[in-house]
């Protein structure tokens, strides 16, 4: 009498006789020797695994704490079964041991920020060493890379200086800044002021330059009645005044006698000299 093994799709079945491997079969229907044989199905279907979290230590002697998901599948199913008492989980110890090292050659900043690099060198260390348990590892992933409680309120501490200092910086920064806006403009303000005053200065004597000049030309253009006109003034009010003495040349003397109007005024004043002397 025959016993009657269906394996399934995606499964391989592995062909014991007298409790020892004879050979593999592949899913569909099979017919065995019951007692004396019996066939073991192994799924070959891709499986996810998590690792839970457990301790990592960095280069700065920093501890997270590390949790991993992976997929695998079987590829070898007479090593998965007969050549590892446990495949997966040595599978999950070689991963463990090389994200260890992988982690501990970094310090902790450098870990946590650089979770996708983890996850390429992880997946490049375990590489082909999987095969031995007969397993394939499609991907491993990174979920989570957790400081220690003490080291993260060390980092949240860390992480308010750092604000703080940035926020002082800044605070320093813009009074800095505004001081210089202000010089700034207060210089600019004294230069507008004095180019204004010195453009003023230039105008006024431009505009005394140009009076002396048009007086010296009607000067020049003069005859010499107005001088004459302008002696007689000048001497009725010297006449009208407390003055004494009067200093000339004899020319001008001579000259002024010539003058009926001026010969007037002097004997004028002459008399009222005599008047006040009596």
């Amino acid at each position: 009498m025959l016993g009657i093994k269906i394996v399934r799709q995606n499964c391989q079945g592995l062909v014991e006789t007298l409790g020892k491997y004879s050979r593999s079969v592949e899913a569909g229907l099979h017919f065995y020797i019951p007692f004396i044989q019996r066939i073991q199905s192994v799924e070959l279907a891709m499986h996810p695994l998590r690792l839970e979290k457990y301790s990592v230590i960095t280069q700065d002697n920093a501890e997270i704490e590390a949790s991993v998901t992976l997929n695998y599948h079987v590829t070898d199913a007479k090593k998965y079964t007969y050549e590892n008492t446990d495949s997966v989980e040595s599978m999950a110890q070689l991963v463990r041991g090389h994200l260890r090292d992988i982690i501990g050659r970094m310090d902790l900043n450098a870990a946590l920020g650089s979770t996708s690099k983890i996850n390429a060198e992880l997946a490049s260390a375990i590489g082909d060493l999987t095969n031995i348990y007969g397993i394939n590892v499609d991907r491993v992933n990174i979920d989570e890379l957790t400081p220690s409680v003490e080291i993260q309120k060390a980092m949240d501490k860390q992480l308010t200086a750092d604000r703080e200092r940035v926020a002082v910086i800044a605070k320093a920064e813009g009074e800095a800044r505004n001081i210089k806006l202000t010089t700034d403009a207060k210089n600019q303000a004294l230069v507008e002021t004095a180019q204004a005053e010195a453009e003023a200065t230039k105008k006024r004597a431009d505009a005394e330059s140009y009076r002396i000049k048009k007086i010296q030309e009607a000067l020049e253009s003069v005859s010499d009645n107005y001088f004459k006109d302008q002696s007689i003034v000048a001497f009725t009010k010297l006449a009208q005044s407390d003055t004494n003495l009067v200093v000339m040349s004899k020319e001008e003397i001579s000259d002024l006698g010539n003058i009926p109007v001026i010969e007037k005024m002097l004997e004028m004043k002459n008399s009222m000299v005599d008047s006040n002397q009596n």
